[in-house]
């Protein structure tokens, strides 16, 4: 006898708090959050784009944000509270607030460049951490994935802090995935190559602002399946960090690049 077995939201009864989720990584992992079950905190520095993120993705009282800058220690801890005051603590952290600084050789980049790419990138994933560690332990475990990306792994000409910083997030993950094993809270990053969205626009248009397709076209040539990932194949690889699928993951850096960093 054939028996039909239907599928249950793989996230569902699950609390996430997503900074940087005005982002297109981040409101793409949202929207797949709340489709498979989760009730989700959008967490970034404006208001006005929350507003209008909020908006795209729906009226749902599993939805909830907070303005906070990811590298404000008070705002950060804030957030968490308003998180776990609204849907009653948090199993998932998605941190993914970013940014890629300016392209310039090491020698045209000022302290504050440095500066600002670090607090954002590395302090930022920090205090997310930080703060999210006391509920995930009182929910007996949860999952932290912190957006890295390939630069976390390889050097590129003009981007130092942007590389220095994505590096810093991976010896952050392993660290403190040895320090929470115990308490089941998993902790991984995940190593985007080229994503079609914002942020590689940026980069294109940096190195080259009279052709940044030029640069598309360099940057394809280095990726064995010739194209740029999407935001939405970046929150499918988040949904199975964030689930009980990967129970047994952590520690791990989860490439997501077409095969950039095969060779």
């Amino acid at each position: 006898m054939n028996q039909k077995h239907e599928s249950r939201p793989r996230l569902n009864g699950k609390v996430a708090m997503i900074t940087g989720a005005t982002g297109g990584i981040g409101e793409a992992t949202a929207k797949l959050f709340l489709q498979e079950g989760a009730s989700v905190m959008l967490v970034a520095r404006s208001a006005e784009k929350l507003k209008e993120t909020r908006e795209r993705l729906g009226i749902d009282t599993r939805l909830s944000d907070f303005v906070a800058d990811a590298t404000d220690e008070a705002a950060t801890a804030a957030a968490v509270d308003a998180t776990v005051k609204a849907f009653g603590g948090i199993d998932i952290l998605i941190a993914n607030a970013g940014t890629e600084g300016p392209v310039k050789p090491i020698e045209a980049q000022s302290m504050a460049d440095f500066e600002q790419v670090l607090r954002t990138n590395v302090i930022g994933v920090w205090l997310a951490m930080k703060y999210c560690v006391a509920p995930m332990k009182k929910r007996g475990g949860g999952s932290m994935i912190a957006l890295s990306s390939i630069a976390g792994v390889i050097g590129s000409p003009g981007l130092a802090p942007y590389i220095a910083s994505k590096h810093a997030v991976y010896g952050l993950v392993k660290t403190v995935a040895l320090e929470l094993g115990a308490s089941k809270i998993r902790v991984n990053a995940i190593g985007p190559g080229p994503i079609d969205n914002r942020m590689i626009r940026s980069i294109e248009t940096q190195a080259s602002s009279e052709n940044p397709d030029a640069v598309r076209a360099y940057f394809t040539t280095m990726i064995p399946m010739q194209r740029y990932g999407t935001n939405e194949e970046v929150a499918q690889l988040a949904l199975f960090l964030a689930s009980d699928d990967a129970s047994y993951c952590t520690g791990g850096i989860h490439m997501i690049d077409g095969g950039f960093t095969a060779a």
